[in-house]
């Protein structure tokens, strides 16, 4: 047998690259190497800014031809750094040596020692973290999340007075409408959004033990964590003035834990819209050209449904593998982190090709109201629950004398089918006041969804 042409291995890289490829702009070796020469680049400019060892501050024409080092960062450029990284055996080292030479080559060699000064690699390394992490969350992932939540929004509000049974415990139970169900996954992933969006990018700059040694031997006099401080937070990221070695990853571990909790309600949401799609209650909008079944030809498979479940479950224990191992660090520095976070954009890839199967699934869909309404006219025992607090209040206030309203429903409903004209005599039967019998009276399955309705309006 012949060995195939390469192929990607994951299927990120494969069968889905389109669906999740804008990631890799951000967390790709490629994308992670451009931001290291980025904070590199920036390093030179923040030291030549205050004229620090005999430097001069660069002209603006020297800025943008230096910081074109990272913004025109290219296949040159990859190329580049793969051949030196087979030599140096230390990818940080290989940036460091692009950078020098692409300085050569502008004529600013005068200031090359300044490349990678007092820094250990963990202090580029965890600057580019933070900023890569932070444009695929700000730019890719989260934008995405928010598709989604519009999407339950819209149609929440499109099914907010639809009736439907709902089930506790895979029971027939009291009525709500498929709007404030599809609202509530809407206003969970809203919050979880919220707190990922306020969250913290932390990056440190203080050198191999994380006391700025070598930083204070070469020039004593400067307040080195405050000019730290002040660069890093020009990146736009958050700064750590207290680390070992390394920025101790908390702000990565929380991070993965709400994109994990996301998740897990994301994944909630898939298997309910699945099984409303196996009760009837939403039909699935035929695709022209798709196959269901390779043998049935009838069938319309929930695949987005099925696929998203699948893939956040994958995406979630990544996440919880991240945020398990990150958050330790052998006394000052160990390199298990090197390679875990290497996985990241595989953890937010599967996530992401979640999030477009579910946006995706959602528009497939049309609700079916008058399998919903049949639903709930096959079970008049869920009002069993209005009957017997009704007749609550009326005992409470003096207007009926019965003894055990509960069991008295449960003698007549419990494990049964009980129908409206039953429900009616029942009722006409009852020891309470004639203006409580007429409300029990009018009341259907249909019409007992409380303020199911009008709580859709909380989504604003």
């Amino acid at each position: 047998m012949t060995s195939l042409p390469p192929q990607p291995l994951s299927p990120l890289d494969g069968r889905y690259a389109a669906a999740v490829g804008s990631l890799a702009d951000y967390l790709s070796e490629a994308g992670l190497n451009r931001a290291r020469v980025e904070v590199e680049v920036e390093w030179i400019i923040a030291l030549t800014d205050r004229s620090l060892f005999g430097s001069a501050p660069l002209s603006d024409e020297q800025k943008t031809q230096l910081r074109g080092l990272y913004r025109d960062f290219g296949q040159a450029e990859i190329d580049w750094l793969a051949a030196k990284e087979a030599v140096t055996r230390h990818d940080v080292k290989a940036v460091e040596y692009l950078v020098r030479d692409r300085l050569s080559t502008l004529g600013l060699d005068a200031i090359a020692e300044l490349t990678h000064f007092a820094c250990t690699s963990e202090d580029i390394n965890s600057a580019s973290y933070a900023l890569t992490v932070k444009r695929a969350v700000e730019n890719v992932w989260l934008p995405k999340l928010r598709a989604v939540i519009d999407a339950l929004g819209e149609l929440a509000r499109e099914h907010r007075d639809a009736p439907m049974l709902s089930r506790t415990h895979g029971q027939p139970a009291t009525p709500s409408t498929m709007g404030k169900e599809i609202a509530v996954f809407a206003w969970r992933l809203a919050r979880v959004a919220k707190q990922i969006e306020g969250g913290e990018y932390l990056a440190k700059f203080s050198g191999a033990t994380g006391t700025w040694s070598a930083h204070l031997a070469a020039e004593p006099d400067v307040d080195w964590p405050e000019l730290s401080r002040t660069f890093i937070e020009g990146l736009g990221i958050d700064f750590n003035v207290l680390t070992t070695q390394i920025e101790s990853h908390d702000w990565q571990v929380e991070l993965y834990d709400r994109v994990r909790h996301a998740g897990g309600i994301l994944h909630n949401l898939a298997t309910d819209i699945w099984t409303y799609i196996s009760l009837g209650f939403f039909a699935q909008i035929p695709v022209a050209g798709a196959t269901g079944s390779s043998t049935m030809p009838h069938k319309i498979n929930p695949i987005r449904f099925e696929n998203a479940e699948a893939n956040l479950e994958i995406s979630g224990g990544l996440f919880s593998t991240l945020a398990s191992t990150l958050v330790t660090s052998r006394m000052q520095r160990d390199l298990t982190d090197s390679t875990t976070q290497r996985n990241i954009g595989v953890a937010f890839g599967h996530s992401l090709l979640a999030l477009d199967n579910l946006q995706r699934g959602l528009t497939e869909i049309s609700l079916s109201r008058d399998v919903l309404l049949a639903d709930l006219d096959a079970n008049w025992e869920v009002l069993a629950e209005a009957i017997q607090t009704v007749v609550r209040a009326e005992i409470a206030a003096g207007r009926s004398n019965i003894t055990d309203p509960y069991a008295l429903l449960k003698d007549l409903t419990r494990g049964r089918r009980v129908g409206a004209p039953e429900l009616a005599e029942f009722v006409r039967g009852l020891d309470i006041g004639d203006a409580a019998k007429e409300r029990l009276l009018a009341l259907t399955p249909a019409g007992y969804a409380g303020l199911a309705d009008a709580l859709v309006s909380r989504l604003g």
